[in-house]
């Protein structure tokens, strides 16, 4: 602690050791009870290996679709002013709280056969429910409020001064968000993006409920863990902490990466 700061309350140190006992305790379980010496085999099987390419192939086109997308919805959400847009804002917060099996439901009760769009890409010979797309589509649901509420944070931090700046020198809207905005607010949209990248791959919920479980074309690793808790719970168990390694790797990377921009 630097000199000059406020103390730390010292009962704040036991909820906070409750708290990371509650994280870390199960977390500490699972890896217990991986049997190590069949670790490799286990997440180096066929269904394995199938199941982690396709997580992280959906899971980057998610997550470049929440670029695609997010970037301009934090945009306006951090830029503009009018009536409606607490309301915006909380429809595009949603899914943070919905559970992910209505997300499914209603990705299903729009683009499935007989959805709201469904049936218009079925006569144009173009099914999304329980294909590859739907995964992606399940992904960038659940994961772009987390891009959006990242990057329209970093937008209210970095302000508008040298936006007006530019604006005032005769630079064009655009050319004010290609060279001034997105630079300034670079670390934010990285970390947004790796957040959702991160919610995409462990996506379970919506994914089964709009896209199935169809080896190599919608079986996530999500999935695929738990199809093996019913056939075979060491494999299960290997494959989580698996998933849970990569977890860690991208928020370690995104953090530090963070930190150094």
């Amino acid at each position: 602690m630097r000199a000059g700061e406020p103390a730390l309350p010292r009962w704040a140190w036991l909820p906070a050791a409750g708290g990371a006992v509650l994280v870390l305790l199960p977390l500490a379980a699972l890896v217990a009870e991986v049997p190590w010496r069949d670790f490799a085999g286990l997440v180096t099987s066929d269904s394995a290996r199938v199941a982690l390419g396709l997580s992280l192939r959906t899971a980057v086109a998610s997550t470049v679709l929440c670029v695609l997308l997010g970037t301009p919805m934090a945009l306006v959400l951090a830029r503009s002013s009018f009536r409606g847009l607490p309301l915006l804002r909380a429809a595009v917060l949603l899914p943070l709280v919905l559970p992910p099996v209505v997300a499914g439901i209603a990705l299903l009760a729009t683009f499935g056969r007989r959805g709201l769009l469904g049936h218009v890409l079925e006569v144009a010979g173009v099914q999304v429910a329980f294909s590859t797309l739907a995964v992606v589509l399940a992904q960038t649901f659940v994961a772009l409020p987390f891009l959006v509420t990242s990057l329209e944070g970093a937008l209210r931090t970095a302000g508008r001064r040298y936006e007006t700046v530019a604006a005032s020198l005769g630079a064009s809207p655009t050319r004010v968000l290609l060279r001034v905005t997105l630079p300034l607010v670079l670390p934010g949209l990285f970390s947004g993006a790796v957040l959702a990248f991160a919610r995409a791959l462990g996506e379970f919920g919506a994914t089964i409920t709009f896209a199935g479980s169809l080896q190599g074309v919608t079986r996530t690793l999500p999935l695929e863990i738990y199809l093996q808790r019913e056939v075979d719970p060491d494999a299960a168990v290997a494959l989580s902490v698996l998933l849970m390694a990569v977890a860690v790797v991208v928020i370690v990377v995104a953090r530090r990466d963070r930190s150094g921009l």
